[in-house]
């Protein structure tokens, strides 16, 4: 969510970042609203203030008059008080439903795109970050995509998952799990190594977790709900680990904070289905390795460049070919100041599958959570967010089958075989 003071004094800034986004017209009449609405908050306020100064007042001169046996004169002044009281009450009243408003179109608004971030409106609008320098694999005849691999060597069963659950759902098996585990493993030591700490967190989220990290009011319809329980099933692990800081104040010395987190993820997708997303490369539930970082906002940018560098090690490592898109503002998250994907290369689909996300989100959703910290001159600010992929499972297994497919079987990247256990698939 966006602060306030900074919609008020950099109003202009604001404006040119959502236009990045493409909002117009009414959509942007948002920001007026909301700067309207505070200002009949702030009068609303001294309104408010000046009627319970005035019956404090009068209330300070009515014990006196008693005491005095004055009640006559006291009398007048009771009545004014209750009117007051009465007045304040109203006053209250209002000052709660100008808020609940105020918060509503806060909600409503997404996150500023910072002033590197490109004009644009659909993926095809994604500036090239980091292109993949060598030529791309080159298959052996009769190749095939990884959704007939999987049935080659029984790695995966799309109708099994349907029988137990629906399309979307897939059963891993055989070896196809202990790839999946190994991946996993895999993701997790490479994050510790580089100063994460892991977090096994709740698969389920309340509605203030959802709705501080901005999966809420924005993704509701992409979230699965409990809804007896008003519980959400998580759609990245970056939902509760986030959280996990929420209304706390850190102190400065403790940032950067580094987590880590294998979750299942669970997306409803609606609306994102077509031959397009075939096999594992769009599913309603994956398993995926998040990290994610608390910052000091004077070095949430180098941050940002780090874990871009970390996730880039880790593909390399997967011998993988993957480029780096710099996203538009038109194909950004909702919540993301600026972010990177990472796209591997599908050789036998012959398209780029996105594997990661990498984004800093600023204040946007320390100021939701009050995430804050006390800097060494004991000020009180908020700190920044940022989250990534490190990796997401289904289109890295995608994409790690049919580039390393063989005539003999696919073969394993050397730095998995002691996660897996095998160094061929056959």
């Amino acid at each position: 969510m966006l602060q306030l003071k900074v919609i008020r004094e950099e109003k202009t800034r604001i404006l040119q970042g959502l236009r990045k986004r493409n909002w117009e017209g009414a959509q942007l009449k948002i920001i007026n609203e909301i700067l309207a609405l505070d200002d009949q908050r702030r009068l609303n306020q001294k309104e408010l203030d000046d009627s319970l100064a005035e019956a404090n007042r009068l209330s300070k001169q009515i014990g006196p008059l008693m005491g005095q046996g004055k009640s006559a004169e006291a009398e007048p002044l009771k009545q004014q008080v209750a009117q007051l009281k009465e007045q304040s009450k109203q006053l209250e009243e209002r000052q709660r439903s100008i808020e609940t408003e105020q918060q509503e179109l806060l909600y409503a608004v997404p996150n500023c795109p910072h002033k590197s971030v490109p004009k644009g409106k659909t993926p095809d609008d994604n500036a090239v970050y980091r292109p993949w320098p060598s030529p791309m694999p080159v298959l052996h005849e009769g190749a095939v995509p990884h959704w007939d691999l999987g049935k080659k060597y029984n790695l995966f069963d799309f109708e099994l998952g349907v029988k137990l659950t629906g399309a979307g759902f897939p059963v891993y098996r055989g070896q196809g799990a202990k790839l999946q585990r190994a991946l996993i493993q895999f993701f997790l030591e490479e994050n510790i190594k580089a100063g994460y700490e892991e977090i096994m967190p709740p698969l389920l989220v309340n509605e203030d977790s959802a709705r501080g990290t901005g999966q809420l009011p924005d993704k509701e319809a992409q979230m699965y709900a409990c809804e007896r329980d008003n519980f959400y099933l998580i759609p990245t692990a970056e939902v509760p680990v986030t959280n996990l800081w929420r209304g706390d104040i850190l102190a400065e010395k403790d940032l950067p904070i580094k987590a880590t987190a294998y979750t299942a993820c669970f997306r409803r997708e609606a609306g994102a289905w077509g031959a397009h997303v075939r096999g594992l490369n769009r599913l309603h539930q994956f398993d995926k390795v998040e990290i994610v970082q608390v910052e000091h906002p004077d070095n949430s940018y180098k941050a940002h460049q780090q874990m871009i560098a970390h996730v880039a090690r880790i593909m390399k490592k997967l011998e993988l070919p993957y480029r780096i898109l710099l996203l538009c503002g038109g194909d950004m998250g909702f919540a993301s100041a600026k972010t990177y994907d990472f796209e591997v290369w599908s050789a036998a689909q012959e398209r780029w599958l996105e594997v990661s996300s990498v984004s800093n989100f600023e204040s946007f959703q320390t100021n939701r959570m009050q995430l804050r910290f006390k800097d060494s001159n004991g000020k009180i600010q908020l700190a920044h967010t940022l989250n990534g992929s490190s990796l997401a499972l289904p289109r890295i297994v995608a994409a790690l089958l049919e580039n390393h497919q063989t005539p003999e079987g696919i073969r394993i990247p050397k730095a998995l075989w002691k996660y897996t256990g095998f160094k061929m698939i056959s």
